[in-house]
């Protein structure tokens, strides 16, 4: 536990006091300011790589699912993001969101509720890294097909010894530089705007004479899924939610935000709006200048549909050089992701839910006040995972879908519990949506609930065999229903909800003052009228 002295060293008095009010200590330095929240969030979502690695799921829909199916989620996923602004100001914690869940839930479930959303989160930021490091490993070994005319092709094998070496060398450079994380958030996304720039300026005139018209892009519609032509539609919509979903990457990285309360709703809407005017963007250009031949585009032998397009507009030595650029912009993305899933992975530990947790809790010192082992635990479970991509692509598509599902019910359960139980005991923050947040949370919740289920399903059809069936409903399954069982089992008897860190020995006579008499919660006696977390010792919030 961090004392007064070193609590004052790694953040200013109202941050410590804002993060005491909830029951923790300051433990992590910080060292990101409210751009770099922001930024760290649109470094995540990553905006033209994570539009390419995802164009197997809105391509097959046409230029409408392409162009308008980016427009209308994304609208959605904005209103998702206002909710959870509405919780972030209010109460910024690394474990916000199993937090907020327990907070607000009624007592016979916000336990077992919290419990789920917890593993849920972490699903999903693993998964995360999972996929981002997946397509980065396509979007290199693509370079190398174009570069031998088609002579490489790469096994299954080769993509998942890539993959690994990439989430390796995201575990090393999350390591060592800690100190400087913040401002790297600046230098990712100033990476990815000038990757933007560039694409929208090699695409048109590359493909000068033979643009398409803007009916083709606006209008021009197409059914490669096998499904009926409006589910086609709306499984497109999966590009911009697994690309903007990486948005809860402000509140995990909350305790290491300067003035969070402000910092965590302003990258939470920032980057979600700058994703969503310049996705439309994006995929606009991408609709204008790609072949009309769409199974062409998608069965690329270049493995990875946007190599294509850039191929067809800018040739082999262009193609390659786009393409460089895009897998390594990618590459920053696994960078930020794991910095979440770490903090994420860190927070429930902190709370004694993950196994291990009094070894994976700890703080390293030494690297600059970052949670080291979480770090590794999360890539070393991202490699497990990423074995999926050994199996077939269908699986390896698994690794996409899981961070909408998993990320999805974590977003679900904390806005719902707070419309449905917590409206009393809700106190807003500087960013507050006031009488609309209700409405809002409602639109948000339904949502989510329709985007979980279009996650679980395969994106080719009707029949289905062992090579297009999606595997997240049996991971999501399996991790559910583990975490539930494990609770009810077991953690039933120990886990009840978030513990306090803070000692009421080291607060000064401010932080008592500010703290007594807040809703709900008494931090200074360290109860709220739990027993505490008893297999790990501490109480709970």
């Amino acid at each position: 536990m961090a004392s007064n002295s070193s609590a004052e060293q790694l953040a200013k008095t109202e941050d410590a006091d804002a993060l005491a009010k909830l029951g923790y200590a300051q433990e992590l330095k910080r060292n990101f300011s409210k751009f770099e929240v922001l930024g760290i969030a649109f470094a995540i979502m990553g905006l033209l790589p994570s539009i390419a690695s995802t164009l197997a799921f809105s391509l097959p829909a046409g230029p409408v699912g392409l162009v308008w199916g980016w427009f209308i989620a994304s609208g959605f996923i904005f209103i998702v993001g206002v909710a959870m602004a509405d919780l972030g100001s209010a109460m910024p914690t690394a474990g916000g969101l199993y937090w907020w869940t327990h907070y607000f839930s009624a007592p016979p479930y916000k336990n077992p509720l919290s419990f789920l959303v917890g593993y849920s989160n972490t699903l999903g930021l693993v998964a995360g890294l999972c996929s981002i490091d997946y397509g980065f490993a396509l979007m290199l070994l693509s370079v190398v097909v174009i570069g031998t005319d088609g002579a490489f092709v790469p096994t299954n094998g080769i993509i998942y010894s890539v993959f690994l070496g990439c989430v390796i060398s995201h575990a090393i450079v999350v390591t060592f530089a800690a100190k400087i994380m913040g401002r790297l958030q600046t230098v990712f996304t100033i990476a990815n705007l000038l990757l933007i720039v560039a694409t929208f300026i090699v695409l048109p005139v590359g493909r000068r004479g033979e643009r398409n018209t803007a009916g083709f892009i606006f209008t021009d519609t197409a059914n490669l899924t096998g499904w009926p032509a409006g589910w086609a539609f709306f499984l497109a919509w999966l590009s911009p939610i697994w690309t903007i979903g990486g948005f809860d990457s402000c509140v995990h990285i909350s305790e290491e935000a300067k003035n969070a309360t402000k910092a965590v709703p302003l990258g939470i809407m920032g980057s979600i709006g700058l994703c969503w005017s310049l996705g439309f963007l994006c995929c606009i250009v991408i609709a204008a200048c790609m072949s009309t031949d769409l199974e062409r585009v998608l069965a690329t032998p270049f493995g990875q549909p946007m190599a294509q397009i850039y191929y067809d507009a800018v040739g082999k030595n262009g193609a390659i050089v786009m393409m460089t650029l895009l897998f390594m912009t990618q590459w920053l993305m696994g960078v930020s992701i794991l910095v979440a899933a770490s903090r994420q992975s860190w927070a429930f530990s902190r709370d004694g839910a993950l196994p291990f947790s009094t070894y994976f809790n700890k703080i390293s010192k030494r690297f600059g006040y970052i949670p080291l082992r979480t770090v590794w635990g999360c890539a070393i479970s991202a490699c497990i995972l990423g074995l999926l991509s050994l199996i077939a692509s269908a699986a390896a598509n698994a690794l996409f879908s899981l961070v909408v599902a998993g990320n999805n019910l974590a977003f679900f359960m904390p806005i719902f519990a707070r419309a449905v139980w917590g409206c009393e005991k809700f106190v807003p923050g500087p960013f507050y949506t006031g009488k609309l947040s209700i409405p809002i949370a409602i639109t948000a919740c339904v949502f989510l609930a329709f985007s979980t289920l279009l996650a679980m399903m395969p994106v080719t059809g009707p029949k289905i065999g062992k090579d297009t069936m999606n595997y997240t409903i049996v991971i999501c399954a399996a991790v559910w229903g583990g975490a539930l069982g494990y609770y009810f089992i077991d953690a039933r008897k120990w886990f009840t909800g978030p513990k306090i860190t803070i000692d009421a020995r080291q607060l000064t006579e401010e932080q008592e003052r500010r703290m007594v008499g807040s809703e709900g919660v008494d931090i200074v006696r360290g109860s709220t009228g739990g027993e505490g977390n008893e297999k790990d010792g501490g109480e709970n919030v």
